[in-house]
């Protein structure tokens, strides 16, 4: 068994960063369903800009909204403005296709690879 990348969204850019919530990053439920991601999945989050990477978990944000925003203490690392890619991954014995959701600048879905 191995950990292989089963959902990305690439590019997206960070909305809001929030010190005074306890943790995790809130993503927009329209991406989460296309991307495959749980609410409270454990993802890993990469900055385009700063280099930064983190381990969080998944947070509702409203549908339709772009919302992509940092909480606690990954605020301190990636903040608003970033460019960010999001990855989920998945215990699995053989190779999966994972789902690649690109958006633009404003975090609306472009389109879906497999």
């Amino acid at each position: 068994m191995k950990f292989v990348l089963s959902s990305k969204i690439f590019r997206a850019v960070v909305t809001q960063a929030n010190l005074k919530y306890e943790g995790s990053i809130t993503i927009d439920t329209d991406l989460c369903d296309k991307a495959g991601l749980w609410i409270g999945e454990k993802v890993l989050v990469v900055s385009n800009t700063s280099g930064a990477r983190l381990e969080t978990y998944v947070i509702p944000g409203k549908a339709g909204s772009g919302v992509i925003c940092m909480n606690g203490a990954a605020a301190h690392l990636i903040k608003k403005g970033e460019e960010i890619i999001i990855m989920g991954f998945q215990l699995s014995d053989k190779p999966i296709a994972p789902k690649i959701v690109f958006v633009d600048e404003n975090n609306k879905f472009v389109k879906l690879n497999y």
